[in-house]
């Protein structure tokens, strides 16, 4: 560390070495570069925890709780990224998934600071929260004041607090039942956590959230099977994966989501021969997993 700030957290300090200012721009990118390497090696030392948090998340959705993202700033940016996508990619009801910004979700270029600072902002995030909830709280710093105060406001009401923070032995890991550590060194422009911290962070969300979607049997031979189709793009990728996981034609894959109202599993079923009723009863049974449905047809036609 530099001019002996020894308290400093590493997201506040400088690397080692010349300043990124002081190179070439090919050498700065190359810098950059490693540090974003550097970045997805933090994410990899956090595995385990961001499985166990993938778990939390998935018996949130299947108590019909809620997945409740919180954080300021860059980190803020990042939760609304990964939340955002979990409707069309995994079908989580929108209902479910909540985005909390202190000052809100930004609309244009302009992103107060200041907000991260008001505890007070935490209470309106954090007033539906329910025990049956997953709350992911994020902060590169692992002390923002708005963060922290959703996640024990989270933990008080019972529901489960996934902690995300870059800076070990910090306030928000602490208050986390599941602590995610993304140990990322100095940044290369210092304290800008839009750099590294940013990356593993985004990286840690993906994953995430991912292993939620096949923790809940929403990911099939590799396809996304419970999306939903809403333009064009993805109708005929919803064709696709029909037609790809039960062996059948376009034509039949089509036909299969218009009789399934465009649910992609049920379409699945209804592609393998079941009727609607029969292939609403598999997923019923199985708990939306695709696997275990064709093991009963299979029984059945044996």
């Amino acid at each position: 560390m530099r001019g002996g700030f020894e308290l400093l957290l590493a997201t506040e300090t400088l690397p080692e070495g010349d300043a990124i200012d002081a190179l070439t721009s090919s050498a700065a990118a190359a810098m950059m570069l490693r540090s974003q390497q550097a970045a997805l090696q933090a994410v990899s030392e956090a595995a385990e925890q961001i499985s166990k948090g993938a778990n939390a998340m998935a018996d949130a959705v299947r108590a019909h709780g809620s997945l409740v993202y919180a954080a300021a700033g860059s980190s803020g940016l990042m939760a609304l990224a990964d939340a955002s996508e979990l409707s069309g990619t995994f079908g989580i009801p929108q209902s479910s998934v909540q985005i909390n910004m202190p000052g809100g979700v930004p609309v244009d270029a302009s992103m107060p600071g200041d907000t991260e600072d008001n505890a007070d902002l935490a209470q309106a995030a954090s007033a539906g929260i329910e025990p049956a909830d997953a709350v992911i709280v994020l902060s590169a710093s692992g002390t923002t004041p708005y963060a922290l105060a959703v996640a024990q406001a989270a933990k008080a009401k019972g529901a489960t607090v996934i902690g995300i923070a870059n800076n070990p032995n910090t306030a928000l890991l602490d208050a986390a039942d599941i602590a995610v550590c993304l140990q990322t060194p100095a940044e290369v422009i210092a304290g800008s956590t839009r750099l590294g911290a940013g990356t593993a962070q985004k990286v840690a969300l993906n994953l995430m959230s991912s292993l939620m979607g096949i923790e809940l049997g929403h990911v099939y031979q590799g396809h996304m099977v419970n999306l939903i189709a809403d333009n064009a793009k993805l109708i005929q990728r919803a064709e696709r994966i029909v037609a790809s996981v039960a062996e059948v034609s376009s034509d039949l894959a089509q036909n299969a989501l218009t009789q399934a109202g465009g649910l992609t599993k049920l379409a699945v079923l209804i592609a393998k021969g079941c009727t609607v009723p029969e292939a609403e009863s598999l997923l019923i049974t199985h708990a939306g997993h695709l696997g275990p449905c064709f093991d009963d047809l299979k029984t059945t036609i044996t």
